[in-house]
């Protein structure tokens, strides 16, 4: 309804009013920032945006930009833009009516995502194609994807997709309402309407409340239970007022109307249609006031204020011809083709009548069809014309059967409907009784048993069986940590004695330095040193250190490289040794390199691992 209400405001709007010249410049600079800006997934989303802006004004230029957004999103393989641009083009073609179109690009769109793992992705395709099957009458096929969204919401693995704390679920509630409604399944449409509208009172959605109880109060008066249309109309109407939803309170206030005149209280009945008039004219919604304006032509008719009457119903025929809504069209020239009758003139009533018997036959509507043929066969009674006249009343009751098998077919299918549906609850129920009294009996079988068999014998050979089961634990834990501290203390000593051993020949090498200076034949010297650096710089040693490390910390190594790939070998090992909690210099022999080398050591790996400097590097690797 709000994209409808767009487009028609931005219809009756004269190119020179103020509120279409802003919506042109905000259109106009953002298609000028589009094209000033780089390839970028933003300008992707420029694109989307002006597909959005425009769809309902200039299908054609819309159409544009969704290609441009489908081209550049291609071409940087952003491939969530890929399917927003494919979506956008399925709602392009829904909107010029061409329908097929419109669902191999929503349900290509809705591959895409699938293959994205997007699940809100899924949820709004769903929601296009749901809609979209809704129009073309396949309302089963629409049930199935408002089901499939629903699923979609019950998803196990929900708060690691992409619709972590985002349910809108009360909306697929609403939807099949709506469907069910339109199929003539009322007690369904109930059902599914108080479902969503306790989803959304949980939430606080208050628009979405008002919208469950309009809706509600629009399934109640097909029903014909017009108290509860009244009250929940009633309830909806407040919302949408405190709210400021004028839109939502215009229609409502129809509603409310409407079922006024049901019960025959004009008085209050012309009071809502006189407040919907005001709400659709003052906020310029044409649909509101199209549609108050018939509805006060009919009261006023009911009540004998044919002037009125007829005044009334030709402003809203004026309008509904004017914005393109043909079925409402075709109401109006019901309503006027029976109040020409009334006043006396058959031939308008057969005239109007006409009109709207070629409008409904286009549009497939029967019941105003044969509302249609029934007042014209009275108006040509009327004229003495009674071979057309007969004529016409067999069309219509034609078309009358037609509409009882409809709503019979109607009424047994929601029969079977609420029939299956129970009918499994009660097998669920029943199920669930079995299983009960089987556990029961199970139950009581065990006891039998272990009574017969000698409750006291078992005890005591489950006490003895549990007794010795503890001790072999307590022996295996005993060997494992005893096997456990002994490799822990091989590691210290191991580490340690790397310490030692560098910091040894690093003094040995220095000294050896000193007396090469001091002394002519530095041959000796110099392999003395020689042997010295392969010392320091044997990887056996560290093989062996690391052999023993891995058997005490286990699947370290692997549980840093697989959060930190970026990590090195060498600081691998830095990270090793800071887990066994050793100090700069013990790490600095062990390493070969100076006291000031590891502290630079430690500032490159705290940059690496993202450390910010109110957290310490030691603790993160001792969590590790």
């Amino acid at each position: 309804m709000q994209n409808i209400r767009l487009l028609l405001a931005l219809f009756f709007l004269c190119p020179g009013s103020s509120l279409f010249s802003q919506w042109t410049e905000q259109v106009d600079s953002l298609a000028r920032a589009a094209a000033e800006m780089p390839d970028s997934k933003k300008r992707v989303a420029a694109y989307g945006t002006l597909f959005e802006k425009l769809m309902f004004t200039d299908s054609d230029q819309a159409l544009k930009y969704a290609r441009l957004e489908n081209e550049l999103a291609t071409r940087l393989d952003f491939k969530k833009g890929i399917s927003a641009s494919i979506l956008h083009m399925g709602t392009y073609h829904e909107n010029v009516g061409q329908m097929d179109s419109a669902r191999y690009y929503y349900q290509l769109s809705k591959r895409k995502f699938e293959e994205m793992g997007s699940l809100r992705g899924k949820l709004f395709i769903n929601h296009a194609l749901a809609s979209l099957e809704k129009k073309l009458g396949n309302y089963d096929q629409a049930l199935n994807y408002y089901e499939e969204n629903i699923g979609i919401y019950q998803h196990p693995d929900i708060e690691n997709s992409d619709l972590e704390g985002f349910n809108k679920i009360g909306a697929e509630y609403q939807g099949k309402a709506e469907i069910y409604k339109e199929k003539g399944n009322y007690r369904l449409a109930v059902e599914q309407a108080l479902e969503a509208l306790r989803f959304f009172e949980e939430i606080g959605h208050t628009r979405r409340i008002g919208n469950a109880l309009q809706e509600l109060g629009v399934i109640e008066y097909r029903r014909k239970h017009y108290k509860e249309a009244i009250d929940y109309s009633k309830r909806a109407y407040d919302i949408f007022a405190d709210h400021d939803y004028h839109e939502y309170r215009g229609q409502t206030a129809i509603d409310l109307g409407t079922a006024y005149m049901a019960i025959e209280n004009y008085d209050l009945a012309l009071e809502q249609f006189e407040d919907a008039l005001q709400i659709g004219r003052e906020h310029k919604f044409i649909d509101v006031e199209a549609a108050a304006l018939a509805k006060l032509g009919i009261a006023n008719r009911y009540i004998g204020n044919y002037r009125a009457s007829e005044n009334f119903l030709n402003q809203a025929l004026k309008l509904h011809d004017g914005s393109g809504f043909r079925k409402e069209k075709a109401e109006d020239l019901n309503e006027l083709a029976s109040l020409a009758l009334e006043m006396g003139n058959s031939q308008s009533a057969v005239t109007r009548t006409t009109e709207a018997i070629a409008l409904s036959e286009q549009l497939g509507s029967l019941p105003e069809l044969s509302n249609s043929y029934l007042i014209r066969s009275i108006a040509r009674e009327a004229q003495g014309n009674k071979d057309l006249s007969l004529r016409d009343y067999k069309q219509h009751s034609l078309l009358k059967d037609s509409i009882f098998n409809t709503t019979k077919s109607q009424q047994i299918e929601e029969l079977r409907t609420i029939y299956d549906t129970e009918k499994k609850e009660q097998q669920i129920v029943l199920q669930e009784k079995e299983i009960d009294l089987l556990e029961q009996k199970a139950e009581i079988t065990r006891l039998q048993q272990i009574l017969l068999g000698g409750a006291l014998l078992l005890s005591l050979l489950g006490f003895y069986g549990i007794r010795q089961k503890l001790k072999r634990n307590k022996a295996e834990k005993e060997k494992v940590d005893a096997e456990l501290a002994f490799k822990k203390k091989e590691l210290t000593t191991h580490a340690l004695h790397l310490a030692r051993k560098n910091e040894t020949l690093e003094s040995l090498k220095q000294k050896a330095k000193e007396l090469k200076a001091n002394e002519n034949s530095n041959g000796g010297y110099q392999q003395l040193i020689r042997t010295i650096n392969f010392d320091l710089q044997d990887d056996n040693n560290w093989e062996n250190f690391a052999r023993y490390f891995e058997e005490v910390h286990k699947d370290f190594n692997s549980n840093v490289k697989s959060k930190f790939p970026q990590v090195t070998s060498n600081e691998l090992r830095l990270m090793a040794l800071l887990k066994m909690n050793l100090s700069s210099k013990q790490i600095a022999n062990i390493l070969n390199i100076s006291q000031e080398g590891i502290k630079k050591a430690r500032y490159r790996l705290r940059k690496k691992l993202d450390i910010s400097s109110e957290e310490s590097l030691q603790d993160m690797v001792l969590s590790l």
